[in-house]
């Protein structure tokens, strides 16, 4: 049995990764400063006696023992990060260096749950792990994607100069069970205004594209990862290459909800991405993974959760 430790574990994928590591018999030290995480993600494993939950932010240093740690602590959606922009860097910073110093002092192993926005605005599609991306380092959005850029560099040079043992995975485009309503990313907006009959929302002229991962393979492949190959520190992308616009997932959803909800136009919000898709070669190669579930089956779980949080 082996104790870990997930920063950002009251969250939305933190939740579903204690679960998915309490179930294959490990002891889980949960810590969440609950600014967007939620107790309510946890509820059902509460009384499990491996389950342990911590309210730390981790701006701060931890001292805890744990064999291994999963760095998920940090807000993943616009409207949460762009309200504290000086908070979010310091948590993907400062929360990088002090899990860093904690995996160095216990010699732990550790992955750092980083995001396709440090590709930016993308001049190559799809986009692979080699490329450097295009960030706008200024912009509105440059608190979480240069934060992330920065939690990257911050694992590699742990790696090179202390010898810690890093995992680094790039995560797209992530839906499912247990997704904030209120997050503002683009599948619980369109499938909370069609549950509730408003106007669809989309922004630009609907032809940008995302690719859309479902929570449960985008775990697995968190998880392969931790237990991957030794000499593969990543980075690596986890994501689904099947790729739709704004438009055709707007349509879908308003077919699966069986909704009268209209479609509305506004102005797309400044440094949004184009275009979003992952090349998961990589993954296939050293992880012999890839994902599962397609998008009218996510979908489906996504929408019936969220009618029963409406209810």
């Amino acid at each position: 049995m082996k104790k870990i430790l997930v920063t950002g574990g009251a969250g939305f994928l933190g939740s579903h990764l204690c679960e998915r590591l309490l179930n294959e018999g490990n002891d889980v030290l949960c810590v969440d400063n609950f600014y967007t995480g939620n107790k309510d993600n946890v509820k059902d494993i509460l009384s499990n006696p491996h389950f342990e939950l911590m309210r730390h932010d981790v701006t701060f240093p931890l001292y805890v023992e744990v064999d291994e740690i999963y760095n998920l602590a940090c807000p993943a959606s616009p409207p949460y990060y762009q309200f504290d922009p000086v908070q979010t860097t310091k948590t993907s910073v400062h929360g990088a260096i002090n899990m860093l110093g904690l995996a160095k002092r216990l010699k732990a192993k550790i992955l750092q749950a980083s995001t396709s926005e440090v590709y930016g605005d993308p001049e190559i599609h799809p986009q692979t792990e080699d490329y450097w991306g295009r960030v706008n380092p200024i912009g509105i959005r440059s608190c979480y994607d240069e934060g992330k850029r920065c939690a990257e560099t911050l694992f590699f040079d742990y790696w090179r100069q202390h010898q810690v043992d890093i995992k680094v995975v790039r995560i797209f485009n992530t839906y499912g069970p247990r997704m904030d309503p209120n997050d503002g990313r683009v599948v619980s907006n369109f499938i909370m205004q069609a549950l509730q009959g408003k106007d669809i929302t989309i922004y630009g002229d609907g032809q940008q594209t995302r690719s859309f991962c479902y929570v449960d393979d985008l775990i697995d492949g968190m998880v392969r990862m931790m237990n991957g190959p030794v000499d593969f520190t990543g980075p690596v992308n986890i994501g689904n290459p099947g790729e739709f616009t704004m438009l055709e997932l707007a349509k879908q959803v308003i077919e699966l909800t069986k909704s009268k909800s209209k479609l509305i136009f506004m102005p797309l919000p400044q440094d949004d991405p184009k275009q979003r898709q992952p090349n998961i070669e990589l993954a296939k190669l050293r992880l012999n993974w890839q994902p599962k579930i397609n998008l009218d089956a996510g979908l489906i779980h996504t929408i019936d959760f969220f009618k029963k949080s409406l209810l």
